[in-house]
């Protein structure tokens, strides 16, 4: 069930200076069932040079509070003002969009999946691991950045699972990309989920291959309207062409016609 509604600005939250955490509320009903990789498309009426809904996935969702959390990389005229917002501002949004993350029964045991993040792609790893964590199952996370300022919401995260981390320049956990972390030749997962800048999944589900496990991304293909009909986000499948916002974003790496 999709829904388009104005949702009312609870909070925002600044990370740094260019990243924030937006939290917005349905004070009407409850949400709807939402799963990690999933998107918001959200209005932007306040920028004279943005035109089209933004998409942003979701990052977290409370239902007792009716509230969907947002990070947000500031980098254009649209999503720079909504930085701007303030608590009681309303902004109009279509969710939830987009096919997500699977979380397993637990009736089929207990699994342990490795949770890769990159940039602001790592928005959705969070709720994907709030997810695993309460179905009972064993997220571990593995987040990379140039330096230490790009991991954000740390202390988020290792509230669900162990938390590893990569930087390029030293700075936190073990040096370079995530794909060169030691805890691929240490454990064994059974599967693996990333998101993040495109060279980086790609990568990652080459390594996944060589190691046998089940690989699923979220990409972040350009997309303006969300729903399949303006066909700026369409990716290459074995089935051939798809649009990512509606048969995706996430999808099984077997099903891309990557290297």
């Amino acid at each position: 069930m999709k829904f388009v509604k104005d949702l009312h600005v609870d909070s925002i939250d600044f990370l740094r200076e260019d990243y924030i955490l937006l939290r917005l509320v349905d004070p009407d009903q409850a949400l709807p069932p939402m799963l990690p990789g999933q998107f918001v498309q959200i209005a932007i009426d306040d920028s004279s040079t943005t035109f089209l809904r933004r998409p942003i996935s979701i990052n977290d969702v409370d239902v007792e509070k009716h509230s969907i959390v947002l990070l947000i990389h500031m980098v254009g005229d649209g999503t720079k003002s909504l930085g701007k917002l303030r608590k009681g501002q309303t902004l109009n949004c279509i969710y939830p969009l987009g096919n997500g993350f699977t979380v397993p029964p637990i009736s089929e045991g207990k699994k342990k999946l490795l949770l890769i993040g990159g940039g602001v792609g790592t928005a959705p790893m969070l709720l994907y691991g709030r997810q695993l964590f309460e179905a009972g199952h064993e997220p571990v996370f593995l987040l990379g950045g140039r330096s230490q300022r790009d991991l954000l919401e740390l202390d988020r995260f290792s509230a669900f699972g162990r938390v590893f981390t990569t930087t390029e320049d030293s700075t936190m956990g073990e040096t370079g990309f995530v794909t060169h972390h030691s805890i691929w030749k240490k454990e064994q997962f059974d599967s693996v989920a990333a998101c993040g800048p495109k060279p980086m999944m790609q990568a990652v589900a080459k390594l996944a291959r060589e190691y046998d496990t089940p690989c699923f991304v979220s990409l972040e293909n350009l997309m303006a309207c969300g729903i399949g009909a303006c066909l700026c986000c369409i990716e290459k499948t074995v089935k051939g062409n798809v649009c990512v916002c509606t048969e995706g974003p996430v999808f099984n790496t077997n099903q891309l016609t990557w290297e």
